[in-house]
């Protein structure tokens, strides 16, 4: 079958009979005519018809050898420096259709089956691992386009480092059996972004100081599969109105608790199970960090420039452009832009075959974007509100505008706007910044490859400081 359309995506999953709670209260029929997830379904499906669209066709898809049907090129294993800036084209394409705001397009977690897949052989002769099993999951979901979510992330009930826990149930999700038809697992996992709203999700145990066994697995099942329960958080849609919540009746990616009870997850479906040497080793040796940072950046880098549109745009509209302490704030965006560019271009040129001929992108380079960017982006949303000022405050709906139009023209007119499209504009700038949906963004994006200090942490650790080091001895003729 390979790529798939909106429709084919939207029907597929109001086929599944996920056990899906919102408010308190159990999905029950279409999940894509819920108020709380009709506007992210409509626009995911709208990402998969550009697949299609027959002038974006060849950016958007590529052929396997010997296949005749058109595979999302975000699956694609890039072996050529070409095959990995095509990737990025794809990704860029995705991205500003949804103008860099969904964490969890479904590119995210494409890249992230296609990277497993490709370092697969990791796992060849360890204890409790089938490789073939993630190959085989990486067949099924470019010939039918599955979409996936994923949760690494356990309840906090305690985030010291020593946390043994005494509780007589799993809190967190672990195997409590094993059978001739698979494992069992009972517990919870946290911040399933856009769980329940998938084919499948993708559960993988995060590395952290101290590992029970019992917790070392990853697989992925589908998302309706018995005793899964994914419990969402308040949705921060705020209506419908495309004026009124510009972004978040779009672009609202709920995340979720999801619930193990007793789930049977068959063999065939397990990657690795009982092992905390490949649960604290497979993601950092495979080519997952490469490419799920290089899928992000890109991302990241299309919401930034959204946001300097955005940016300059309200200075254009209130005649704001000669101050120049406007200019420094608008500067500090472009600074930003062109760092996050210029990261991400090195780690394409600097890009290498792995041991396995996947090309990889250099990796050093995308960390260091991924240190900047939690620190910009807050600093991003309030340069928004500082220049919004008061304006972005006292804002009429689409209804007001119905009923008082003659007033909020006169008032509301802006340098070279009508007073229609200066709200609008304002309302964007509400939306991203100090709607519900505005400052989940900030919260999201700071902690999108979790915490800042630890990424800083990983970061110095991992460079590799030898060469400084001995220009430094050499100068100075230190002892060895």
């Amino acid at each position: 079958m390979g790529s798939i359309s909106g429709k084919d995506y939207i029907d597929r999953l109001n086929r599944l009979d996920i056990n899906l709670w919102c408010d308190g209260v159990k999905i029950k029929g279409k999940i894509s005519e819920h108020p709380a997830f009709k506007g992210i379904i409509q626009t995911t499906a709208s990402l998969y018809d550009l697949q299609n669209d027959p002038s974006l066709k060849d950016k958007m898809t590529f052929n396997l050898t010997n296949k005749n049907e058109s595979i999302g090129l975000s699956y694609m294993q890039p072996k050529t420096k070409t095959d990995l800036k095509r990737r990025r084209t794809m990704i860029e394409y995705w991205a500003r259709h949804t103008c860099g705001m969904l964490g969890r397009s479904p590119d995210y977690m494409n890249t992230t089956i296609m990277s497993f897949a490709a370092s697969a052989a990791i796992l060849t002769g360890k204890d409790h691992c089938f490789p073939e099993n993630i190959q085989s999951l990486y067949e099924r979901a470019m010939e039918k386009d599955l979409s996936f979510t994923h949760t690494f992330i356990t309840p906090q009930v305690n985030r010291s480092h020593i946390n043994l826990g005494f509780s007589n149930e799993p809190i967190s999700a672990r195997v409590i059996k094993k059978n001739k038809k698979g494992i069992i697992i009972k517990g919870a996992r946290l911040l399933a972004t856009q769980g329940g709203l998938t084919d499948e999700v993708l559960v993988y145990t995060a590395p952290r100081p101290f590992f029970n066994p019992d917790e070392a697995f990853a697989f992925s099942i589908p998302s309706d599969t018995d005793g899964l329960k994914f419990i969402c958080r308040e949705s921060f849609v705020g209506g419908e109105s495309t004026f009124n919540y510009p972004l978040s009746s779009r672009f609202e990616e709920m995340d979720s608790i999801i619930v193990f009870d007793h789930v049977l997850v068959p063999w065939e479906k397990v990657f690795f199970y009982d092992n905390v040497e490949m649960a604290t080793d497979f993601k950092e040796q495979s080519s997952y960090y490469p490419f799920a940072y290089h899928q992000v950046i890109i991302r990241q880098i299309v919401k930034i420039e959204f946001i300097f549109g955005l940016a300059q745009l309200l200075v254009e509209t209130i005649n704001i452009d000669e101050y120049q302490h406007i200019q420094e704030k608008l500067s500090e965006i472009i600074i930003g832009i062109e760092t996050m560019k210029a990261l991400l271009e090195k780690s394409e040129n600097n890009a290498e075959l792995d041991e396995w001929g996947i090309m990889r992108p250099s990796l050093v380079p995308l960390q260091v974007a991924s240190n900047v960017f939690p620190r910009i982006y807050p600093r991003f949303s309030e340069i928004i509100q500082l220049i919004a000022a008061s304006g972005i405050v006292s804002l009429p709906t689409e209804n007001d505008f119905d009923s008082l139009k003659s007033d909020l023209d006169m008032y509301l007119q802006g340098e070279n706007r009508n007073a229609l499209d200066r709200v609008k504009l304002f309302r964007l700038a509400w939306d991203l910044t100090m709607s519900s949906f505005g400052t989940r963004q900030t919260q999201y994006e700071r902690f999108f490859f979790g915490d800042p200090i630890r990424l800083s942490s990983y970061l110095y650790k991992s460079y590799p400081k030898e060469k400084n080091v001995k220009t430094v001895s050499t100068y100075l003729k230190l002892n060895k």
